[in-house]
């Protein structure tokens, strides 16, 4: 006897998983968790996966996610313990990681979160041969070039997050300062996504207004109206949200959910992400920072040359000194 659904629904064809814009998502922590709800509200992907170890946590925020299918546009969504329900991933988002301990040093968590890398980019890149990994556990840019390293991908199509973020938080306190929305107001961070990250005030701009045009002191030790103190801010902000609540989730996962966009519409928008920048701004060393980047189905396509002053060319190599520095005594 045919089953309801027989009575109901004729078979045409058997349905193909394409996996054309399929994101997967390693890490249902807080950031994780946001990464996939920004993808999945804003329409960016119709087929989300999560990974991760915890198998009942993993389960409830997908059952969570999938009642609400009827307002995603019907997106799947699926999670799993096994890295073979990656398979064929346009982008793999990784946000697992350790969180460093008290007293911890720096060092030694980027040896810890080396080591669990080991265990999920090879898998990733085992059942996506052609996936392109977008890195946000932290240290990123360290991370980033340890996912490289493990990973054998061409380096275009392993990005870190970077100062994507740091950007959006930089033209959020220029618009509280100036009145102006966001959007409206240009300005870059570049370099590490940390304490050695660097504001590229000689490009700040308000509709092609360069600050640096009107005050030439804007940004600079001689600044009088005290406007170096928005990148400080910037590095700030993301220990006081922690202090306040525990852990930042909200933006980082709107700043993922735009690098991802930019990727599967293959739309070749410039972001500030973490990328291998040996040959960039006279910097030698083999390591990961934020340069603005176009993305598109590629990953990083191109790197926009910007012309910074001789101060920002320092710092960005004293950033970049640091980085080596961390990374040289890394065991893989």
């Amino acid at each position: 006897m045919a089953t309801l659904k027989d009575q109901l629904l004729s078979t045409v064809t058997e349905p193909v998983l394409t996996g054309r814009n399929k994101i997967t998502v390693v890490g249902v922590g807080q950031v994780g968790m946001a990464c996939a709800f920004s993808i999945l509200t804003n329409n960016i992907s119709s087929d989300v996966g999560l990974i991760d170890v915890m198998a009942d946590k993993l389960k409830g925020e997908m059952m969570d996610l999938q009642h609400g299918s009827a307002f995603l546009k019907n997106a799947r969504i699926n999670a799993s313990t096994d890295y073979a329900a990656t398979a064929n991933s346009s982008i793999c988002i990784v946000t697992a990681g350790a969180r460093q301990r008290e007293g911890e040093t720096r060092l030694a968590l980027v040896q810890r979160n080396t080591d669990i890398f080991k265990g999920i980019i090879p898998q990733l890149v085992k059942y996506s041969p052609n996936t392109i990994l977008l890195i946000v556990s932290n240290p990123v840019d360290i991370l980033t070039y340890v996912a490289w390293r493990l990973s054998g991908l061409p380096k275009n199509r392993v990005i870190g997050s970077g100062t994507n973020l740091d950007s959006a938080r930089f033209r959020f306190l220029l618009s509280q300062k100036l009145n102006v929305a966001p959007t409206s107001c240009h300005g870059w961070i570049i370099g590490e996504h940390g304490d050695t990250s660097v504001p590229v005030w000689s490009g700040v701009n308000v509709a092609g207004v360069r600050l640096r045009d009107l005050y030439e002191d804007v940004g600079t030790d001689k600044d009088k109206e005290h406007w170096d103190e928005l990148h400080k801010q910037v590095v700030q902000s993301a220990y006081e949200v922690i202090k306040l609540k525990g852990y930042t989730s909200w933006a980082i996962g709107l700043s993922v959910s735009h690098l991802a966009s930019a990727i599967l519409r293959n739309s070749n928008q410039v972001h500030a992400v973490s990328t291998l920048v040996t040959g960039h701004h006279g910097i030698n060393e083999e390591v990961f920072l934020s340069l603005p980047c176009t993305l598109g189905e590629d990953g990083v396509t191109l790197i926009v040359q910007q012309k910074l002053t001789y101060e920002e060319l320092a710092l960005l190599q004293k950033s970049s000194a640091k980085m080596q520095e961390v990374q040289k005594n890394l065991k893989f």
